[in-house]
């Protein structure tokens, strides 16, 4: 699903957002040249980046300390929920808000409501059912399993005979049941994730690389670069905890790594008839970017930091929780310096 919906943005959203310029254009310092050049150069980075960050904590199999099991995993996931939390508010929100309150869109109806703010709610309460329904739904199936493979063995009379191996082939089913269900949120929680943030990242991608002022891109390449470096440790934080299999996690990761260097390659391909000022562009960037804070703010609150942070192993570990807490705040605090560039 999540795949579908990625495809269907890049192929539509560069048709949508051109248009007539509706405002007077900023003064800009064009130059084409020298603008591609530093394209090509955020592209190359961005996507090294991208690639580095999203592997980082997938490697728990070849690095130890990495591993889900460990304590520091604990660490590395409040960072990156500090990173994806700061994105949502600091980076996607106020550019929603930026573009759903532009002068350049008529007064009525965008000046008559908080767009911004109602889609990033509906955005929120509408993950929160898609989390809530694929875990229910998952969680029934492999209850209806368990149970079906305990009635089987007391059919055969063993259950009967043996009511202390039953209780314990019934725990061990329980306990089975619990850990995939486990295993199915943290799936269903890495593609919703994943979602939200390649909202975004083709968004970013189409506006640098339609961009013809070097004075514009400059700063952005290493802000950019930083950013999606950060957002890759977030998804595969979650990636890793979801033990998805080789070929799921290649796919996952190239998706993410390729997002905003495929958005930059759009740009370029519409650089001449790309208006980021036209109605319409202004309207599709801000709704999509009010529902991309939306679903990047409930997860980083409700499934990363709630879920970890009320764990009971965290709750029983006073440096674990103080760890955490230095690591959230490192997160959301460097994520937000980056704002001064990107």
């Amino acid at each position: 699903m999540a795949k579908m919906i990625f495809w269907y943005i890049l192929l539509v959203l560069p048709t949508i957002v051109l248009g007539e310029c509706t405002c007077d254009p900023e003064d800009e310092d064009r130059n084409k040249s020298e603008a591609f050049k530093y394209k090509m150069a955020a592209l190359a980075s961005i996507l090294v980046a991208s690639a580095v960050g999203v592997c980082i904590p997938v490697l728990g199999k070849v690095i130890p300390a990495l591993s889900p099991e460990r304590n520091f995993f604990f660490i590395i996931k409040a960072f990156a929920a500090g990173v994806i939390l700061s994105t949502g508010f600091i980076h996607v929100l106020p550019d929603a808000f930026e573009s759903l309150t532009s002068p350049c869109l008529p007064e009525h109806p965008w000046g008559d409501f908080p767009f911004c703010g109602f889609v990033a709610m509906v955005s929120a309460m509408a993950t929160l059912m898609v989390d809530t329904y694929a875990t229910s739904y998952y969680n029934k199936k492999n209850l209806k399993n368990g149970v079906v493979g305990t009635e089987v063995g007391d059919e055969g009379g063993v259950g009967h005979t043996h009511s202390h191996a039953h209780a314990h082939a019934h725990g061990s089913t329980t306990m089975m049941v619990d850990s995939n269900s486990e295993l199915l949120r943290y799936r269903v929680i890495s593609q919703v994730l994943e979602l939200g943030i390649i909202v975004h990242s083709v968004i970013i991608g189409i506006a640098l690389g339609a961009s013809e002022s070097p004075k514009t891109i400059k700063p952005l390449v290493a802000a950019l670069t930083f950013h999606q470096f950060f957002e890759g440790m977030g998804l595969g934080g979650c990636i890793a905890q979801a033990k998805l299999k080789c070929r799921e996690i290649t796919i996952m990761a190239l998706f993410f790594s390729l997002t905003t260097p495929v958005g930059i390659g759009i740009g370029l391909g519409i650089t001449n008839v790309y208006d980021e000022n036209s109605p319409t562009a202004l309207i599709v960037q801000g709704i999509f970017d009010s529902a991309s804070a939306g679903i990047l703010i409930y997860m980083a609150l409700v499934d990363f930091l709630a879920a970890d942070f009320m764990n009971p192993r965290m709750q029983g570990n006073g440096k674990l929780q103080l760890g955490a807490n230095v690591s959230l705040l490192l997160g959301a605090g460097l994520m937000s310096m980056l704002a001064k560039w990107a």
